[in-house]
């Protein structure tokens, strides 16, 4: 296997007409939804600016949806590792 084909993960023509059917299908989505590619840049743009702007209460809101997610989710791996460990 080639440096080239182990680093694109297939042969070249088809991570080529792989990313040709992937682009073409998100430019129809995009066009159905009336984006350009300057609508994402800015969105993008303005999320990272919006999310500094509020500085830490957005990472105190984080770190609390993480929290309570992992209120639910721990415990009910832990639950689960424990009844696959028993069979």
């Amino acid at each position: 296997m080639s440096g080239l084909t182990r680093f694109l993960g297939d042969s070249p023509l088809r991570v080529f007409l792989k990313l040709l059917v992937v682009s073409f299908l998100v430019g129809i989505v995009m066009s159905f939804f009336g984006w350009s590619p300057y609508d994402v840049f800015y969105q993008i743009r303005d999320s990272i600016l919006q999310l500094w702007n509020m500085g830490f209460r957005a990472i105190d809101r984080f770190v609390g949806y993480f929290i309570l997610g992992a209120a639910i989710v721990i415990p009910a791996f832990l639950l689960l590792r424990l009844f696959s460990y028993r069979k």
